[in-house]
């Protein structure tokens, strides 16, 4: 690990390390050996070259922020903080590394975002649903809020 202060190419020293994030990172914390500062990093898995399979047929690279920008409006002036936001992304992102495919369709994903956020919040899980299931109409609501309210 290249070190941030001195530039320093020799290998830095693990002082200490930490499981973060529910164990889905770990967080080091680490000594340059030339300038004895002290930094810290950390690693997560990352999901390589995932693509999801939209609706037409076409596919895309994976792309977190998008998936981050459709929670957020679903859980606009919703009271969920800016934490729990990244513990659900990450929560999102670790179920669709335990798929164990390289391509994803976009329904699946979808899925997996509806699950999480019923936990979280039923106002944002209905605003999602009615984007993802392109609700047009009363009745179609009903529907869904009558299956958020057998599950």
């Amino acid at each position: 690990m290249l070190c941030p202060f001195c530039k320093n190419k020799t290998r830095t020293h693990v002082v200490d390390s930490r499981s973060v994030k529910s164990g889905k990172a770990v967080r080091r914390r680490r000594e340059c050996p030339e300038c004895c500062e002290r930094f810290t990093t950390y690693e997560e898995v990352e999901i390589v070259r995932l693509r999801i399979m939209k609706r037409d047929g076409t596919l895309q690279e994976y792309d977190r922020s998008k998936v981050e920008d459709g929670l957020r409006r679903a859980l606009q002036k919703r009271p969920v903080s800016e934490e729990k936001i990244q513990k659900l992304l990450t929560s999102i992102e670790y179920e669709l590394q335990l798929l164990e495919k390289r391509e994803v369709k976009s329904r699946v994903l979808g899925k997996i975002v509806m699950n999480h956020l019923r936990d979280v919040d039923d106002v944002a899980f209905i605003r999602f649903a009615s984007v993802y299931k392109a609700i047009g109409s009363a009745d179609s609501f009903r529907k869904v809020i009558s299956e958020m309210m057998d599950d």
